[in-house]
């Protein structure tokens, strides 16, 4: 099959003929036509199979042949909207659009957060036909009053199951009660889990569903490996894979931000020059973090899971990962970021005792055994033993086969304890009733609280914040504020 058997508008097939393509991948030959008929879909693809084009194309080809809209301000009404995830996917999702678009009379923006609001908003004033966004930004325009999603068509959720995972379905449904319940729907996701298709039940109008790929398994071009670490060995390990091997370009995954920062620096003083990307960069740097990266001058990009979606780079041959998900789905992400558009593709597992339990639950859900290569000299060292992984404020058990054992629980647990009694040790004194003096502690300010809550004089007795308590200060936003 070819892009012109799909029936699509001359002046796309002419800008898809520019970009070089002639042959439609497995999921756009199966979603172009459906979304074309306008139908709902339920899309299942991987990263790397073209599914940015599946939907983008024939949203493309149905504004091409309507007429436009007016928005309340009395521009141009929005017809699509499109939410993503991830900033950098929001913004590769509207290039897109602009490439396929190219010779049409048509006009797109993206907004996120990250950066300053005012550009957005007047470009949202002007109107466009196609919005791109992310869920956090664009119900702040809506707070402000600076949106109008009255006119939308068609309503597109590209990696609905990333969207899920980081706790953006309260902002989904807020959205999805800002546009017309009469409207084409496609939801897209690598993957199939309960909470997707409930989702897709309240979401779709008798949908058309498509799976390019078997459920929960990996992509087949990949060649997948993995090395069993010592704890303290790992990024000696990286080091000499990505030296002994000559990798320019190689995307490595950490579990945290600190974790990323730290192997970024432990590279780039070795010689191997690399930058971390994740949730606490400002959005110029991590742009410039990823030119540097596509253009060479970044070897090593060492990255978060959810800072990495969206990084859409054709050719990257080489994918470590430096720790290995809690999450079996995660393991499925990370490695599709290499063997993209029909290229092979390497993806390398470092694994600590610790984490042998999480890639055995890898395996069992890839439904696949993943070939491990014997590296001595970085081997665990004799007599080591797993322990609790530090995830934030908990604690995870990463070890295979069991439990962990009875002494590491303990341990861990009088840990907790220690670290609780030296944070009370080095709580300030309470001021007692009666001010300073002996025992008095520090002098309560005019008209405090204190003892039996007395009022200041002539005024009514005041209240601590949250009923007795101590003030926790301004509540923040549920949503995840640096995909904003």
């Amino acid at each position: 099959m070819t892009f012109t058997e799909l029936g699509l508008a001359p002046a796309l097939l002419r800008a898809i003929t520019a970009e070089g393509y002639d042959t439609p991948t497995p999921i756009q030959q199966q979603a172009i036509p459906l979304a074309m008929l306008g139908h709902d879909l339920l899309a299942g693809a991987q990263t790397g199979t073209g599914k940015t084009a599946a939907f983008t194309l024939p949203m493309l080809h149905r504004l091409a042949m309507t007429a436009s809209a007016k928005n309340k301000f009395g521009g141009i009404g929005t017809r699509v909207l499109v939410l993503t995830p991830t900033r950098e996917l929001a913004a590769q999702v509207e290039e897109s659009v602009r490439t396929y678009g190219k010779f049409l009379q048509l006009t797109s923006t993206v907004i996120f957060g990250g950066v300053g609001m005012n550009p957005q908003i007047s470009a949202l004033r002007k109107g466009v036909d196609i919005l791109v966004a992310t869920p956090g930004r664009l119900l702040d325009l809506q707070e402000q009053g600076k949106l109008d999603l009255s006119t939308v068509q068609m309503l597109i959720l590209d990696e609905a199951d990333r969207m899920l995972d980081m706790g953006f379905l309260p902002d989904i449904r807020r959205v999805l009660a800002l546009v017309p319940k009469q409207k084409q729907t496609l939801l897209f996701s690598a993957t199939f889990s309960d909470e997707i298709r409930t989702l897709a039940q309240g979401l779709l109008h008798n949908p058309k569903s498509i799976q390019v790929t078997p459920s929960n398994t990996t992509v087949q071009r990949i060649t997948q490996s993995q090395h069993l670490v010592g704890r303290g060995k790992k990024k000696a390990l990286l080091t000499h894979i990505i030296q002994q091997h000559n990798w320019s370009q190689v995307l490595v995954f950490t579990r945290t931000k600190f974790g990323a920062n730290s192997v970024a620096e432990h590279l780039t003083k070795h010689g191997i020059p690399a930058l971390a990307l994740h949730g606490n960069k400002s959005q110029a740097a991590r742009t410039q973090a990823l030119q540097g990266f596509k253009d060479g001058t970044i070897r090593a990009l060492v990255a978060t899971d959810i800072a990495a979606r969206g990084i859409d780079i054709d050719d990257l041959p080489h994918v470590v990962n430096y720790e290995i998900p809690n999450v079996s789905e995660d393991y499925v992400h990370r490695i599709g970021r290499t063997g993209r558009a029909g290229a092979s593709g390497e993806a390398v597992s470092l694994v600590s005792l610790d984490e042998e339990g999480f890639f055995e639950a890898i395996e069992r859900f890839t439904k696949q055994r993943i070939e491990r290569v014997p590296m001595p000299d970085f081997a665990p060292e004799p007599g080591e033993r797993a322990e609790p992984i530090a995830m934030g404020r908990q604690t995870i058990w990463g070890g295979a086969g069991r439990p962990p054992p009875r002494e590491v629980m303990q341990a861990a647990a009088k840990a907790a304890m220690q670290e609780m009694r030296q944070r009370l040790n080095e709580r300030p004194p309470r001021a007692r009733a009666g001010g300073s003096g002996a025992g008095g502690g520090a002098p309560r300010p005019a008209g405090g609280g204190g003892a039996g809550n007395r009022a200041p004089a002539g005024g009514k007795a005041r209240t601590p914040a949250g009923g007795g308590r101590p003030s926790l200060g301004k509540p923040q936003s549920a949503r995840p504020q640096n995909y904003r």
